[in-house]
């Protein structure tokens, strides 16, 4: 009498590695989850429906949901509205370098010269007490200041340096760049004295043991570990001032049209589908800046 041998399939079996990344796998998930859905939610379904609605019929009192590109067209051939997308983009780029430029030595001031850590978080509170007041009232405290009876303008009458108030001072896109360099150099402080302060002291120290100078040394060492805070804070500054719209119609007197005061000017007369169009051409114009902000330093590998 035979016995006669069945084969029963076994299950695969996993090594304790592929079950524990299996595990993070699912975990890492489940933490992304909400994230996901908060974004899709709050920023891709709302960007969707934008796109969508400056597709719409846009008559004089009233928008249709029948699809036309007629927004589009005119947005397009209106030398209006390109001015205003060039005069957004100068406007940009004029003060994300002031901010640069004012904003730098101040963080490598903070960051690198101040090793004193309580000086360092007094002096970071100090740069940012003025947003414990309104932004409105910080934009329209320049008024005084620049008006053709201004602070600036008695001072340098005063001292005898003019003999009339310059009027460019106030009411012209020279204000608009004053308000906006004070108002958001601060975010470009942030980022690079963060940066700075994660220097060790000892390759500066090194640098100096063999003779380099601290125009070599800012050259070679300080400039290059400081520049992904100099693009974050690059990001934060270019978000800011591509969008706005509130400091250009306080302090110019409307004589300077950014694409956010054709934004709020479109809504306020219900001309939504153009407002619309506006609107998708500011994102797209800020995603580019982003990108290209990105793609000159590898933030993920830097940070």
């Amino acid at each position: 009498m035979t016995a006669l041998s069945t084969d029963t399939p076994t299950k695969p079996t996993h090594s304790p590695a592929e079950l524990r990344e299996k595990q993070d796998r699912r975990r890492a998930m489940g933490l992304l989850t909400p994230g996901l859905l908060w974004m899709s939610l709050f920023m891709v379904l709302p960007m969707c429906m934008v796109v969508y609605v400056s597709f719409w019929t846009q008559t004089t009192f009233a928008v249709e949901s029948t699809l036309t590109t007629a927004s589009w067209e005119r947005f397009l051939s209106s030398s209006t509205y390109l001015s205003a997308i060039g005069t957004t983009l100068r406007v940009w780029a004029i003060v994300l370098v002031a901010t640069v430029v004012v904003g730098y030595p101040v963080a490598l001031f903070i960051g690198l010269f101040v090793r004193n850590k309580t000086f360092q978080t007094a002096l970071l509170v100090a740069c940012v007490i003025p947003f414990w007041t309104s932004f409105l009232i910080r934009v329209i405290a320049w008024r005084p200041m620049l008006g053709t009876e201004g602070a600036i303008n008695v001072i340098l009458m005063k001292l005898g340096i003019i003999s009339e108030p310059l009027t460019f001072l106030l009411f012209s896109e020279f204000s608009v760049l004053v308000g906006m360099t004070q108002i958001y150099c601060v975010f470009m402080v942030g980022p690079i004295t963060f940066m700075l302060g994660r220097i060790d002291p000892s390759v500066i120290e090194a640098a100096r043991d063999l003779g380099a100078s601290f125009g070599t040394i800012f050259r070679r060492i300080i400039l290059p570990l400081s520049l992904p805070g100099v693009m974050v804070g690059s990001i934060f500054v270019s978000v800011m001032v591509l969008g706005e719209f509130a400091t250009a119609a306080s302090l110019s007197g409307r004589k300077v049209n950014l694409l956010g005061n054709i934004i709020v000017s479109q809504v306020g007369s219900l001309k939504w589908a153009f407002a619309a169009v506006a609107g998708v051409v500011l994102t797209i114009i800020i995603t580019a800046v982003i990108a290209l902000a990105l793609r000159i330093v590898d933030l993920r590998k830097e940070m």
